[in-house]
């Protein structure tokens, strides 16, 4: 049966492509909301609670064997109300539920199963069940028949052990989580990577294996503080293990969410907007701290991905690409020898298989990943390395037409803030390093996007974007990431615009997040949806919590503006949270690049100058390529806009030019050099900074 002649449920008037996925199961889903809660409660049913997203694999194989099952979906019917929840549009409902599942099972992961009383409290919780009992694992209409059974015999003593999960779950996260770091923190990070370290493959412990590139950023941090050569080749060793292997797609660009081996070789296939965007900048900054070219080409592919196949026509960037395709997980991306040789020809086609692994045995049924985790073994043909890479390009481009004709995996084409803030600070960096206009013109056209389409009329942001509709009051992820762009925006084009709008948005997450008790932003605004429990996560996980990254942002703020109130709401903000970091700060990587900047020593240059003059333009360039994480970079411009900037920022106020020459001020511990009028003196000066 098609879906034409299928009867759709309550999800086909949704937006997000997670829940249009299920509009169509014989289950009677429900979106997350009052109406089945009022159902639930009226008639005295469990909730079945199921959060995923479009992307995952494992999401979309428990819907073929359970979801898309009348057998289930007459028991889901019939003893439950079903609820399915997009885990992107309501990271708040997941993050409830996720903590729920971890506490109760010790793991988590998505597809999330919870079943829960009418007023939400859960007494059960688990992630992907097949239909029927296997490999160990309970199966779903198992469970289904055993809990409809308690429930019918014993639901007073359910309700009963559901509300003390809850309070257990509240208190634990109610617990002081404040203290102090020091520089003795950073130094335990550093160790702890490199116990964790895999010194044969790259990352850090064993598999599955997430890039989580904030760490990598880290780690480059520490290297340019401590001189330690350890944290450096980590860094170098991992960027190029992950190239190397199939978790990256070296024939359309990109990386896949994680391996499922330690050796980076088979993914998952989904590719997410936010690792790529963390991954981008890992390899942009790699190539700043050493110069290597390699790291460079990296970064520029993935950007070139991103502007090839996620980028809205009017600005803004798409969610996700899925892992499968016709049903398959990773098909689009497998090749065979025999088809490899189809498009290139004998030899060129066998040369190709040689260096990119593709043999009859294969890694998945008897197909390939394209990897280069062998040395390359065809240097001797071609005689030096640029020719080898010419003839690759020559084959990538060969193959990717070809592939191109295949049946491509579902896009989630959904606009989330958060994310896109990530990618619009990656853009700026890659502008600022590499000097390509259609980075900076891509940045500038999602920072419009946002402004236009996810903006409401009081001013609050929105966190999804879909189809026309912008929806969801924005979550502090979503501010802290969005100003986390702008003012990396801000450094790329030092447009004033880009500031007021990070410092109207800082306002903004002060005053709907922060808890005025205990310090810290909660997850959900104050005024916004009343969930089970409120949640103030910081742990950086895949992709930084909101903590971390308004940590970060803060302090950066603090220091472009000399606002005392915001510093001394920076300082609270690390406090807040300092006791639960400091047991183990490399799962807080991002929070600690907030501390690294707290911890000093201050740096800031200003650059005093007419922004259309070539000096100053030339000066900026210089500063462009440096590695200066912990330099804080503002432009006083000359002339008009001079007045602006200095009551934005009333730091430049007594940084002017000299004698009609662009300068630059050197300011470390607030105290400032002699100012700096030439280009070469900035380059001595940087060299010994």
């Amino acid at each position: 049966m098609n879906m034409k002649q299928k009867k759709p449920n309550r999800l086909f008037a949704e937006k997000s492509p997670y829940l249009l996925q299920h509009a169509y199961n014989p289950v009677d889903w429900y979106p997350w909301g009052e109406e089945a809660f009022d159902k639930a409660k009226r008639e005295h049913k469990p909730i079945f609670l199921s959060i995923g997203y479009s992307t995952c694999h494992w999401c979309h194989v428990m819907e073929r064997e359970s979801f898309e099952d009348e057998t289930v979906a007459k028991v889901l019917n019939e003893h439950y109300v079903a609820v399915k929840v997009d885990r992107e549009e309501r990271p708040d409902v997941d993050s409830v539920y996720m903590t729920v599942c971890q506490a109760l099972t010790g793991h988590g992961g998505w597809p999330l199963t919870i079943i829960m009383t009418p007023d939400q409290k859960p007494f059960f919780a688990g992630t992907y069940f097949p239909r029927e009992r296997k490999y160990g694992r309970a199966g779903l209409l198992e469970i289904l028949d055993a809990v409809h059974k308690q429930w019918v015999e014993k639901g007073e003593q359910l309700q009963q052990t559901a509300a003390s999960i809850t309070e257990q779950i509240a208190n634990q996260l109610n617990v002081k989580r404040a203290g102090e770091l020091s520089e003795a923190s950073l130094r335990l990070a550093l160790e702890n990577y490199k116990a964790t370290f895999d010194r044969a493959y790259g990352g850090f412990g064993p598999a599955p294996k997430f890039p989580a590139a904030h760490n990598l950023s880290l780690l480059l941090r520490l290297y340019e503080r401590y001189q330690d050569e350890e944290a450096l080749e980590m860094v170098e060793q991992t960027l190029e293990a992950m190239y190397r292997g199939g978790i990256y797609d070296h024939i359309g660009f990109g990386f896949a969410r994680y391996s499922t081996d330690e050796r980076w070789l088979v993914p998952h296939f989904e590719k997410m907007l936010y690792d790529n965007a963390l991954l981008a900048t890992a390899y942009t900054e790699a190539y700043l701290v050493t110069g290597t070219d390699f790291y460079a080409d990296v970064a520029k592919q993935i950007f070139t991905y991103i502007l090839r196949e996620m980028t809205h026509p009017e600005g803004g960037f798409y969610s996700a690409e899925d892992a499968d395709s016709e049903g398959e997980e990773g098909k689009f991306y497998v090749w065979t020898p025999a088809e490899i040789i189809d498009v290139l020809g004998e030899e060129d086609g066998e040369d190709f298989c040689k260096v990119y692994g593709i043999t009859e045995e294969g890694h998945l049924e008897g197909r390939s990943i394209p990897n280069m985790l062998r040395p390359d073994p065809l240097v001797h043909r071609w005689g030096d390395v640029k020719s080898l890479e010419q003839w690759f390009e020559a084959c990538r481009k060969k193959l990717f037409a070809a592939r191109v004709a295949r049946v491509h995996p579902a896009k989630d084409d959904k606009i989330l803030t958060s994310w896109n803030g990530l990618m619009i600070a990656a853009l700026a960096q890659g502008y600022r390093a590499f000097g390509e206009e259609a980075y900076l013109q891509a940045a500038r056209a999602a920072a419009a996007f946002i402004d236009t389409n996810m903006t409401d009329v009081n001013g609050r942001l929105q966190a999804r974007y879909r189809d026309g509709e912008a929806k969801y009051t924005a979550y502090l992820d979503d501010y802290a990431c969005y100003i986390y762009g702008l003012l990396e925006l801000y450094e790329a084009t030092f447009e004033l615009r880009y500031m007021e709008r990070a410092l109207e948005l800082c306002r903004d997450m002060i005053r709907w997040y922060w808890d005025q008790e205990a310090g810290g932003f909660y997850m959900n605004a104050h005024d916004g949806e009343q969930l089970l429990m409120r949640v103030k996560e910081v742990y950086d996980g895949a992709m930084p919590s909101g903590n971390s990254v308004a940590a970060y942002v803060l302090q950066r703020l603090a220091r472009c503006t000399g606002d005392e109130a915001l510093q001394r709401l920076a300082d609270e903000q690390l406090t807040a949270f300092a006791g639960e970091v400091s047991r183990y700060p490399n799962g807080y990587a991002m929070f600690m690049h907030a501390f690294l900047l707290a911890l000093g020593p201050s740096r800031e240059i200003v650059i005093a100058g007419h922004p259309e003059d070539e000096r100053t333009q030339e000066m900026i360039r210089i500063l462009r390529g440096r590695f200066l994480p912990q330099t804080t970079v503002i432009l006083h411009p000359a002339g008009p806009e001079g007045e602006a900037a200095r009551a934005l920022m009333p730091v430049i106020a007594d940084k002017t030019i000299i004698e009609g020459l662009p300068a630059v001020y050197l300011c470390e511990n607030f105290a400032c050099k002699a100012p700096i009028t030439d280009p070469e003196g900035l380059r001595s000066a940087l060299n010994t900074h």
